[in-house]
Parts: C-alpha cells; structure tokens; sequence
C-alpha cells in the first residue's frame, strides 16, 4: 500500500480537530510571522526586531540602487548559494552580477544554484535551518501548501517584499500580505483535435470514456493543490455553472456522483457548491492517465495519432514542439481558447521568493529578489518563455513588449498566442492556487482526496 487508508469519519474528525485548533487568537494577543498567538497588552510595546527580521524590515524601506550597495558590501569575493524549483535561478545570477558590476566593477561573487529534485527542497531547507548560520542565502519554491506548513508556519523561511515591487502593485511592503511571488505559471486544458471528439465543457474531461494525461497528485504536489482549490466557494461555484451548461444527457451521467458527494461536502465543512467539484474531483482521480511529467504529455498530444485524447499540463510546453510531418502544435487546440468553451481552463500556482532564517549573505539575498522581482533584465530567464507571467504589471508588459507572447505563434499556430495572465485568470477561468486555503483544508480535503486516489489505483 502507498498510503494509509482513511476512512470518512476519520477525515471529518480531523476537520473538525482542525476547526478549532484555527480559531482566531482572541483580543489581548498578538500574532507572530510564523502564525502563533501570544500574549500582549494593550500598552506592551512590539518586540524590537533583531537578526534577519531586522535586515528584512530595513531593506524594504530601500531601492535597488540602495539595496545593490548593501550587496556589494556585503558579497564581493564569496560565494552565494541558491535552492530552487526552477533552474533558471543560475540564468539570473550572472544578469545580477552583471548587474552589480555596473555599479562597482571591481565587484566578484562566485555562485551555485541547486535545484533538488522529488520534492526534496523542502527537506533541504529544513536540514540547512539547522545550522546557526545556513548555506542557502534565499530559495525560489513551489507548493503553497507546504511552504505555509513546513517553512512559514515554522519560521524557517522568511518574506522580503521589495519597495520597488510594491509601489508597482499599488501596495507598501507593510501592507502586503502572503508570500512574494515572482510568477504565476499555467497549467492549462488542451486535446488533440485531428479526431471527432469535442471538449466543450471542463467536465467533458471526466465524461465517459475520458482519460486526460496529467502528473498524478503525488507526482506534482501543486496538481493537489489544484484539486483542493476547487472546493473553495468561488471555484465550486464555477463548476456549478459549468455543470448547469451541460445538455440534459451530460448531467443525467454526473447527477449521481454529484448527489452521492452532498454527503461528503457536508462532513468536510464546505460550502454549499461543493459537491460539484468533489464530483469532479472524483471522476478526474478516478479516469486520468498518470504521467511522469508534462514533457511527454505534450509530446503525445501534438503528434496526429493521439486522436482524441486530452491533457492537462504547463501551457509553456507549446514552446518546444518541433514541427514534422507528424507532429504539430496544430494538432492540438487549448481548450479555453475555443468558442462556447464553457468552465475552468486549468490552474495557475506561483513561484515564491524568500529568504532563509539563517541566511549567510541576508543583502544579497534581498537585492537579488529585488532585482528578479522589479526588472526586465531579472525576470527575463522566466520572461522568454509563454505561460509564466510576472507579479510585477510593469514587468510584464515590458516583457511583453520585448517578446510580444500574444502574438508568438501569429496565424499559423494560433495555440501559441497567449492571452495573458489578466485573460487567464478572468474569462479563461483559471484556479489560482491560495497557501493559505491549502493548508486550511490539507487534513481534510486533501485527506479525502488521498482517499479517492487510493481508490483508484485498486487498493485494498
């Protein structure tokens, strides 16, 4: 067996353990940055900042230019080491040091970026946070879910919001809340479309005899995020309406799971729509075709023989396919680009910046992220590519500008021209992933989603 079976009354116990242990702390408490109530009065000063909390709080009051000063004081003739989801951390710090050197060119910092595989960083992370002073100066990482309980909750990582970033998204670091992201990437609906079948609906991707490719939820922890996120209110609500759109024949087929699922919605303390995303959470767990990475799964897809079939992958992938009598991006259509698509388009989760508690070089580590986060030239390694949008609106549309991604692939593959992150997340109904929800519903919806995919493996 991979995983302990959990019963129902057991998932819901553990809702409700989970209910009250997240209660609000009361007046006459203060919260920490890792999530924990303590006392305070009313006239108790704030505890004075000290360590890295210090260096963060004062760095957000400063520019680049400032930053990079306190950068070059700092680094010049050491090593900065970097932990990542992405590799293309490496491809940003020569830009950055570049950089620098444009402001002191006697200026030098050898560097190594890591970027562990299986899901390894977080235990990294947590050997490194070990040490009284760590190897890892900042990490760039995925999984919302687990950074607030693994990394936030426990104050191993630590969120530096550049004033630059801020002033760009309307806000001051004091007032932003969440972690820093530096990109919304997109997973996204597409099938082949050299055969008869028609995808016109999300849920025509569990209808049967569907079997959409995807990275299984154990493989890519953000795909259960994705799955968890569906039961929030606003998500559950669009798969209502989706469902609603449905010819009669369609929903005569899902009536039965959605109403087996009212239970289930009930004992899991969602709201009222819910039963329609657990459905399709159960018919999606129980039909797709796991796939090791979403490499292949477009590979598949853009070939002619995969007549019909269907996937849900990383958008960007469109990027790479070369063309040949067999294999086209022509052979494939994304399914909220079409007309009278109705329903979700897939999923956006961000990559997340931070420092580390214990950072060895905490300035670099800040105008690094600073740099990436409010230029160009420090976003372009992720830039150049369709699919991945920065979280600063000036940025983006500078790089916009630079690689005109509404327009890469013109009239003659039409698939290619991305839309954007403000049409994704607004007519091409994309599920953006929330940590915070993530980790509200991890012991319960994510426990009930173990279930399922238990289930359908054909464990006993």
């Amino acid at each position: 067996m991979k995983r302990k079976v959990l019963s129902l009354i057991m998932v819901a116990s553990m809702m409700m353990a989970s209910l009250v242990g997240c209660g609000g702390a009361s007046s006459g408490t203060a919260t920490t940055d890792s999530g924990e109530a303590t006392e305070q009065t009313a006239d108790e000063p704030a505890a004075e900042l000290t360590g890295i909390d210090k260096i963060i709080a004062e760095a957000e009051t400063m520019t680049l230019d400032e930053l990079a000063q306190k950068a070059i004081e700092e680094s010049n003739g050491k090593t900065f080491y970097g932990v990542g989801n992405s590799s293309r951390g490496k491809s940003a710090l020569p830009l950055f040091i570049e950089y620098l050197q444009g402001i002191d060119s006697s200026y030098n910092m050898e560097f190594e970026w890591q970027q562990p595989k299986n899901n390894k960083i977080f235990e990294q992370l947590s050997s490194d946070s070990l040490k009284s002073e760590g190897t890892f100066a900042m990490t760039l990482i995925q999984d919302g879910n687990q950074i607030q309980t693994k990394m936030v909750d426990t104050d191993i990582l630590k969120t530096f919001v550049p004033k630059e970033w801020a002033e760009a998204n309307g806000t001051t670091p004091d007032a932003f809340e969440g972690f820093l992201p530096l990109q919304t990437l997109n997973k996204v609906f597409m099938y082949n479309n050299t055969g008869s079948a028609e995808f016109n609906n999300c849920w025509d991707f569990v209808y049967e005899g569907s079997h959409p490719l995807f990275m299984g939820v154990d493989s890519e922890i953000v795909g259960k995020n994705f799955l968890m996120m569906l039961t929030e209110d606003k998500y559950a609500a669009w798969m209502k309406e989706s469902f609603n759109a449905l010819d009669s024949t369609k929903q005569a087929y899902f009536q039965p799971t959605v109403k087996e699922m009212e239970k289930d919605a009930s004992e899991l303390g969602l709201g009222a729509d819910a039963a329609y995303s657990l459905a399709w959470i159960k018919l999606w767990i129980n039909n797709y075709n796991e796939q090791t990475d979403d490499g292949p799964i477009c590979n598949t897809l853009v070939d002619k023989s995969a007549k019909d079939q269907s996937g849900l992958l990383v958008y960007s992938k469109l990027r790479s396919v070369e063309e040949s009598a067999s294999i086209s991006v022509n052979n494939i259509n994304v399914a909220a680009y079409q007309d009278g698509y109705t329903g979700i388009g897939g999923y956006g989760y961000c990559h997340y910046l931070f420092l580390t508690k214990n950072s060895p070089l905490p300035w670099t580590a800040c105008a690094f992220i600073a740099f990436m986060t409010t230029t160009e030239q420090g976003f372009d390694a992720w830039g150049k590519d369709m699919g991945g949008y920065s979280a600063n609106p000036e940025v983006a549309k500078a790089i916009e500008e630079t690689y005109h991604h509404s327009e890469g692939g013109g009239d003659e593959f039409p698939a290619k021209n991305d839309r954007g992150y403000d049409w994704w997340t607004t007519d091409g109904k994309l599920v953006l992933e929330d940590p915070a929800y993530c980790s509200e519903v991890s012991f319960t919806v994510g426990s009930w989603i173990d279930i399922q995919d238990h289930y359908s493996a054909g464990e006993e």
